[in-house]
């Protein structure tokens, strides 16, 4: 089996390199250009967690929003514990680029926490899904970015995200969070 990371662990030059030689294919506004050269936003968390046993563990998170120019940015989210910020953003930027392909209205973005899933209890999951949600809250919602499942993310895991989303804007949004159960 693939690793699901292989295509994400270039560089940021090898990212610029690969984004430059594939504009140069076609034609693209050295504006536009020199805006996808980089996010427009990159958000480091650090979520702690109560782990069963009474301890605090500590879990770094990102969300990289690449551009939103073309509407709210969308991407999935890695629970992994190999992921990184460099991962996120190249994952990013492709999320980023895939929309535009296939002329949908979103730009692109990506988020991740460096968790092995395996090693946390279903409440303490739940309890990571949840303090990652509220610490990007600002920055989520239908008209600004709309999280996905990825690696590790499940619509179990989708399903908490949108309820503490709706915990923290005061009402149930379905846009705020794909990916979840329907009933």
């Amino acid at each position: 089996m693939t690793d699901p990371r292989a295509s994400a662990s270039a560089s940021a030059f090898d990212r610029d390199l690969r984004l430059q030689r594939a504009l140069e294919l076609v034609d693209v506004a050295e504006d536009t250009l020199a805006r996808l050269r980089r996010p427009r936003s990159t958000l480091q968390v650090t979520v702690p967690v109560r782990r069963d046993d009474g301890s605090t563990a500590m879990f770094q998170g990102w969300r990289v929003r690449w551009d939103d120019s073309r509407g709210p940015t969308k991407g999935g989210i890695r629970f992994h514990p190999d992921v990184d910020a460099q991962e996120v953003a190249a994952l990013a930027l492709w999320m980023t680029v895939k929309c535009a392909l296939v002329d949908l209205p979103f730009g692109g973005a990506k988020g991740g926490v460096a968790v092995d899933p395996g090693d946390l209890s279903d409440a303490e999951l739940e309890r990571l899904s949840r303090g990652y949600v509220r610490a990007l809250a600002p920055l989520l919602g239908p008209g600004v970015d709309v999280p996905a499942p990825d690696v590790y993310t499940d619509p179990r895991v989708m399903a908490w995200m949108a309820d503490e989303y709706a915990v923290l804007a005061g009402a149930w949004t379905p846009a705020a969070v794909t990916g979840k159960p329907l009933a």
